[in-house]
């Protein structure tokens, strides 16, 4: 397990590294000049010149990307352009509220899509069965931002039953959580599909095997036999999954997030693009994929605890 653990820690680590070559050298193609936009079209030639060389934009592309690794490696991913304030700050400062709507989406989803999925295995065939795949199926086929219009549109506005925009009281738990609702029901329906079919497909899989046949000859419970000793092997696709899906969420939460007008790092991306606010921009889809590649290594090494035989894929 910890040969296992070592190797894929060092492959997130490369994955990691690439990303922010990719990042750091697209950045730098995209047109705008963050000279120009933080002094204003006023400041003079002597101004710009003075402030390109305390950023070091005036440096050769790899000596900027050393400059930038070694101060990522050590927590600092520059100044904001207008405020001045360390990106670091900033970005984790909108990066709580994504994270506590990805885990939200994603909880309620995998409290729903799992037992559905059970349901669905046991049932095989039934009416209830087809109609629970028409349900996931039909989940999946929708977009979340078409789900977040919708949702805004029926219960904040038509039936007034939860707020319209924002994140809730700074402070108030009950308020932050009743402005939590519609965004993570937005984002994490299609994930109880996903979720609901994948694990009927293991179960159906699973259940057919030996040990089962044999567990079900003995005259288990058909709950125990399908919960305990059925359901411990098929959840192993799901947790990876999930991982992989608490990192699309992290990236796909962006919808939610304008259309409830919630703070969080998708909007601020995208707010600072259009500002032209690179430092920003960068930090921001940094820490992002960091995030992402440590939610994957974390499903991979629960997998692979549950499961001896994953270890030996690697």
């Amino acid at each position: 397990m910890l040969i296992y653990a070592l190797k894929r820690g060092g492959l997130a680590v490369v994955i990691v590294f690439f990303a922010m070559l990719v990042l750091f050298s697209l950045i730098h193609i995209i047109p705008g000049d963050p000279v120009s936009i933080a002094l204003g079209p006023r400041a003079t030639a002597e101004i710009q010149a003075k402030y390109a060389e305390r950023l070091g934009l005036n440096d050769p592309f790899i000596v900027q990307y050393g400059r930038f690794m070694w101060n990522a490696l050590h927590g600092d991913l520059g100044r904001d352009v207008f405020t001045d304030r360390s990106v670091t700050l900033t970005v984790l400062d909108q990066m709580r509220f994504t994270v506590i709507l990805a885990l939200t989406a994603l909880g309620w989803a995998a409290l729903v899509g799992i037992p559905l999925g059970c349901f669905s295995a046991v049932r095989r065939n039934s009416f209830l069965d087809k109609f629970t795949g028409v349900i996931s199926v039909g989940s999946i086929a929708v977009p979340s931002f078409v789900v977040s219009i919708w949702a805004l549109l029926f219960f904040s506005i038509m039936l007034g039953w939860f707020p319209v925009i924002g994140a809730g009281e700074r402070g108030n738990l009950a308020d932050q959580a009743w402005h939590l609702v519609l965004p993570a029901f937005a984002i994490g329906l299609g994930w109880v599909g996903y979720l609901a079919r994948l694990v009927r497909a293991s179960m159906l899989e699973v259940m057919g095997e030996n040990h089962i046949r044999a567990a079900r000859a003995f005259g288990l419970p058909p709950a125990m036999l399908v919960y305990r000793y059925a359901l411990k092997v098929a959840i192993l696709p799901t947790v990876t999954l999930l991982g992989v899906g608490m990192g699309n969420l992290l990236s796909g939460a962006v919808f939610a997030e304008i259309i409830f007008a919630r703070p969080g790092v998708g909007k601020l991306i995208v707010d600072m693009v259009v500002t032209r606010n690179f430092p920003v921009v960068q930090g921001a889809v940094l820490l992002t994929a960091v995030l992402y590649v440590l939610t994957v290594l974390i499903a991979d090494l629960v997998a692979a605890s549950l499961d001896p035989r994953v270890r030996k894929s690697l």
